[in-house]
């Protein structure tokens, strides 16, 4: 008889109800292998990512070469578009990967697969309903004016431009729940890889389109294409060998599950949509104020210091499911001991290449770049020290994410966007293009900062009581002060 196999694939406990306790006592703590596979994720992540995101920043001088400052303005502008659009995944996948992590620390594979086909199910419809209006209207919107690029971009160039990064971000939207799914099971490491590997692909892409001198929107086409190819071919890595029990399917779609999802993650689709207006409304505010020249002189540097938020992110994104995990059996102490750690060490790692992009930015990109490019330094100082507001406090948001604690979340960013939007629009006018990110920064501590804390704080003290709530049970958001759920499970600690 084949012996049982868990969702990892690895053995389950086999034998008497005494031998499986004995196993169990004489494993180790689960706080000790929780803290071991986040620093082996944390590290492979690290070294993956890194690569993987200096591909597109390598790219830039033949990228900026081959379209011209206008068209690379008009590039970075959609993709700020698509950057905003984030939200079309409903908040599904943060929802599916805080309802994952608890499923991974009961080993509950059928109340997983049920959550992950759900998610596929409904994302897979709205891209394709997406994908069909995009297609249908395309013709009817007037792209150059929107991006303020009539009389400099073709009309035609310009829609397939915006018809390439939109429909390519579509495609990825079901395509990289794979990723959410291997968070939440702690399979960090492997994930990065896959991405990196995304990042990478687009090189030689790019490349081979360039010395064929193909049209400007073939290199478009070709930046887009690594990410696509690598989320697919992970999703038939993970469900085909890594995780089969996971893999989804229509009869596993659960209607009520799907309900449960949907009002978690419609928390985390406020989030992300006020998210994606915060960190790209940069770009279309300095192409209305200033025209698309600028924006290029603004992204560039931007794209470059986006590695500092790159490094936070890998550093601090495996905190999600390992809280969620941590969370679910009770481990407070886990949890404070490596908030405190992470916040140092994502402090530590941002100050080094923050400080070099400011003194030797300029330098850099006068030897990188092709094209004549303005290194202000109070630019550049002004988007390190924007990232390491961010990257000193993206563990403390880790904890609520995993809780699904996340209305103090939606209030801090809604009142940074109002605030944030006007503010940068007088700055850009008054000040020029260094003024966006102080003002960002600004603006920034004094509205999101204090609802973070203060939601950290609820999360801890909503868990501190005789046992875990398992946001697994239900829809973990806050209403009226209390959290909701359909129901709460209590387990002991490990």
């Amino acid at each position: 008889m084949p012996q049982p196999r868990s969702a990892l694939g690895t053995a389950a406990p086999d034998g008497p109800p005494e031998a499986v306790a004995r196993a169990s006592a004489a494993a180790p703590p689960a706080g000790a292998g929780r803290s071991r596979r986040l620093a082996t994720g944390v590290l492979t992540a690290g070294v993956a990512r890194g690569v993987g995101l200096l591909a597109p920043v390598l790219l830039i001088p033949v990228c900026l070469s081959r379209l011209g400052t206008e068209r690379y303005g008009l590039w970075m502008a959609v993709l700020a578009l698509t950057g905003m659009a984030a939200f079309a995944d409903l908040g599904l996948g943060a929802g599916l990967m805080t309802k994952l992590a608890p499923c991974y620390a009961s080993g509950d594979t059928a109340r997983a697969r049920g959550y992950v086909s759900t998610a596929y199910a409904v994302l897979t419809a709205v891209a394709v309903t997406l994908g069909v209006l995009l297609w249908s209207l395309a013709w009817l919107v007037p792209w150059t004016s929107l991006f303020n690029v009539s009389g400099v971009v073709d009309p035609g160039e310009t829609r397939a431009v915006v018809l390439i990064c939109l429909t390519s971000f579509l495609v990825n939207i079901p395509l990289a729940l794979v990723v959410r799914v291997q968070y939440a099971y702690q399979q960090v490491g492997e994930s990065n890889l896959w991405q990196g590997a995304g990042a990478l692909a687009t090189v030689p892409l790019v490349l081979l389109v360039a010395r064929l001198g193909l049209p400007a929107v073939a290199v478009v086409a070709a930046a887009s294409a690594g990410p696509l190819l690598a989320n697919l071919a992970n999703s038939a890595w993970v469900y085909g060998r890594r995780m089969p029990a996971l893999r989804p399917g229509i009869g596993a779609v659960d209607r009520r599950l799907g309900a449960a999802l949907l009002r978690l993650g419609g928390m985390f689709f406020l989030v992300t949509v006020l998210t994606g207006l915060s960190t790209n409304m940069d770009n279309l505010i300095i192409t209305h104020t200033l025209g698309p020249e600028s924006v290029t002189a603004y992204a560039v540097p931007a794209r470059l210091a986006l590695l500092l938020g790159a490094l936070v992110t890998v550093l601090n994104l495996p905190l999600w499911s390992a809280n969620g995990d941590a969370l679910a059996r009770g481990d407070l102490a886990w949890v404070r001991r490596t908030v405190r750690r992470m916040v140092v060490l994502s402090v530590l790692a941002t100050v080094p290449p923050a400080v070099g992009l400011v003194l030797a930015g300029d330098r850099l990109f006068a030897a990188w770049l092709p094209v004549p490019l303005d290194g202000n330094r109070w630019l550049l100082g002004g988007l390190a020290l924007w990232f390491l507001l961010i990257g000193s406090f993206s563990a403390l948001m880790m904890v609520q994410n995993a809780a699904g604690v996340v209305r103090p979340q939606v209030v801090g960013l809604v009142v940074y966007v109002g605030v944030a939007a006007v503010a940068k629009w007088h700055a850009v006018e008054a000040y020029g293009l260094a003024a966006v990110p102080f003002v960002g920064t600004a603006v920034y501590a004094l509205t999101v900062l204090p609802a973070g804390l203060y939601g950290y704080r609820r999360t801890l003290a909503r868990y501190a009581g005789p046992g875990p709530a398992s946001p697994s049970a239900g829809p973990a958001v806050e209403q009226d002060g209390d959290a909701v759920g359909a129901r709460r499970e209590r387990r002991p600690g490990p």
